[in-house]
C-alpha cells in the first residue's frame, strides 16, 4: 500500500495544448464562447397538466429559477390535443396557458417537443396514416409558426422507442414517414428552427437505434436526440462518467450513419433522482454528477450541441418515488445542493472557446479549458471513495481555486488543493496551462 501511494505520488502534466486552439492571438479572439454554440438547458412540465400545475410548476417561480441557474435553454411538452381544438380551431388556449408564459418571458430559449396523439384524429397515436400525419403536419407547423420569435427547437415526440415495446405501430418506419412529413411543414414556419429526431430512451443494444439511425431519417433532421439515465444501475456506474462512455458510443453510430463527425447531438434528458429509494443517490451526489457533466461538455461542443438536465423541481413530495425526486429543487422550489452547482459549474466554462479532457493518475479527470480572461481548469476524482490533493508546481500569484456553491475562492499558488468527486475549480489568468503535483490523500 505505501508503495502504491508513493508510486502515485508524482508529477502529472496537464499543461497541454486545448484541442482546436491556436497559439496565435488572433484566432483566440474570434473563437466562439460555448454558450453561444451549446444550450444547457432543463427540462420542465408547463405543458402539460392544464392551468394548474399538480406536478407544482409555476411559471413566476420557475421562470426565475432559470434565471439563478443562469441556462440558456428550457425543455417542455408542447402537446397536438391541448393546441388543436374542436372544430379545427389552433393555437394557444387556457390549457397551455403556463407553457405560452414561460416562453414568452425570453428567460431561456424553448426546445418544444412536438407529441403525442388528438383524440378527435383516428389513428394518431402514433400516426400511421396519410391523413393523421398530416393532421400532426399542420399541428405542428401552426405550433412552429406561433413560436417562432423566440427563437425555438423542436424534437419529434418523446421517447417512441419505449413505446415500440408495447405497440408495433412505433415501428422507426411510422418515425421516418412522421418526420418526412412533419419536417418541411415546421421548417417552411420557421425555418431557422432545428428540427430534431430521437428522443431515444433507454435502448440497451442500440437495436431501436440502429434501425431508426440507417433508415435515412437524418436526412430530415438538424440534430439527433437522446436520454441517458443509469440510476438504477449499479451504485459504481451510477455517475457521469457512464453517461459520456454511452454518449461516445451514441455519437460513433450516429457517425457512421449520417457519415459526419460533427453531426448533432442533443442529450434532450440527463439526470439522477434523489430519492430514499434502491435507484436513488444523495443530494450531492446527485450535484456532482450534474457539475461533472457540464464541464465535460465543453471538450465535445464540436458536436454535442445541448444536454438538458431533468428537471428543474420535484414533480411530488413522496420520498421514496423516483418520478417524484429529480428535481435541481425541491417540491417546495428550495435549492438543491445541484442548484449551485450547475450554476456555477456552467459559470465556469460557459466563456471557453475551447476545451480539452485529460485522465490523470488514480481515475483523475481534468478539463483543461480556455478563456478570453485566461485558462481554467477543473479537476474531480471519478471514485467519491478516493480523494487527492493537487498543487501548482510553479507560483502564480493570480490563480484561484474554489467549489462549486462556495461563495469566494482562495489563493492557489502553494496551497494543495482538494480533490473529490466535487469538482475543483482553478482559475488563472497565465495564457498556458499550469503543471500540477498530484497525491493521494489519506
Amino acid at each position: 500500500m505505501q508503495s502504491t501511494l508513493r508510486s502515485a505520488t508524482r508529477h502529472i502534466l496537464i499543461g497541454l495544448v486545448a484541442l482546436g486552439l491556436s497559439t496565435s492571438g488572433g484566432l483566440a479572439q474570434t473563437a466562439q464562447p460555448l454558450d453561444s454554440k451549446f444550450l444547457l438547458g432543463v427540462g420542465t412540465h408547463q405543458g402539460l397538466g392544464g392551468p394548474v400545475s399538480s406536478r407544482g410548476y409555476t411559471p413566476s417561480t420557475n421562470i426565475g429559477q432559470i434565471r439563478d441557474l443562469g441556462v440558456n435553454a428550457f425543455r417542455d411538452d408542447f402537446p397536438w390535443s391541448d393546441f388543436e381544438q374542436p372544430g379545427g380551431r389552433i393555437g394557444f388556449t387556457p390549457q397551455l396557458g403556463r407553457l405560452d408564459a414561460q416562453i414568452k418571458s425570453a428567460v431561456a430559449r424553448p426546445f418544444l417537443i412536438l407529441a403525442f396523439g388528438h383524440h378527435l384524429v383516428p389513428n394518431s397515436m402514433p400516426p400511421t396514416t396519410d391523413e393523421a400525419r398530416q393532421r400532426f403536419a399542420a399541428y405542428a407547423s401552426a405550433a412552429a409558426h406561433a413560436v417562432a420569435p423566440q427563437r425555438p427547437v423542436f424534437e419529434l415526440w418523446n421517447e417512441w422507442n419505449l413505446a415500440a415495446k408495447k405497440d408495433a405501430a412505433f415501428s422507426a418506419e411510422n418515425y421516418l414517414a412522421l418526420a418526412k412529413t412533419v419536417q418541411p411543414a415546421v421548417k417552411q414556419a420557421a425555418p431557422g428552427a432545428p428540427f430534431v429526431v430521437g428522443a431515444i430512451g433507454d435502448d440497451p443494444g442500440w437495436s431501436w437505434t440502429q434501425q431508426m439511425l440507417q433508415s435515412g431519417i437524418l436526412q430530415y433532421a438538424d440534430g439527433v436526440s437522446i436520454h441517458l439515465y443509469n440510476f438504477c444501475m449499479g451504485p459504481s456506474r451510477r455517475n457521469s462518467a457512464e453517461v459520456v462512455d454511452r454518449l461516445s458510443a451514441f455519437h460513433r453510430l450516429v457517425t457512421d450513419a449520417s457519415g459526419n463527425p460533427t453531426f448533432p447531438i442533443y442529450v434532450t434528458e440527463a439526470g439522477w433522482p434523489t430519492a430514499n429509494n434502491k435507484c436513488g443517490v444523495s443530494e450531492q451526489a446527485q450535484a456532482d454528477n450534474m457539475a461533472q457533466l457540464i464541464l465535460w461538455a465543453s471538450t465535445a461542443s464540436s458536436w454535442l450541441k445541448g444536454i438538458w438536465l431533468y428537471e428543474l423541481k420535484d414533480s411530488g413530495t413522496n420520498p421514496s418515488d423516483l418520478e417524484h425526486n429529480f428535481g435541481l429543487y425541491h417540491f417546495d422550489n428550495s435549492p438543491k445542493p445541484a442548484a449551485c452547482a450547475v450554476r456555477d459549474a456552467w459559470a465556469f466554462v460557459r466563456s471557453s472557446t475551447s476545451a480539452e479532457g485529460k485522465k490523470l493518475t488514480g481515475g483523475v479527470t481534468a478539463i483543461i479549458a480556455s478563456t478570453p480572461a485566461g485558462r481554467r481548469i477543473a479537476i474531480w476524482s471519478g471514485d467519491p471513495n478516493q480523494r487527492f490533493a493537487v498543487r501548482l508546481r510553479s507560483s502564480a500569484a493570480d490563480a484561484t481555486y474554489s467549489l462549486p456553491c462556495e461563495a469566494s475562492s482562495q489563493p492557489a499558488s502553494g496551497a494543495w488543493m482538494p480533490v473529490s468527486s466535487t469538482p475543483l475549480l482553478v482559475n488563472t489568468n497565465a495564457a498556458a496551462a499550469p503543471d500540477f503535483d498530484i497525491r493521494p490523500e489519506r
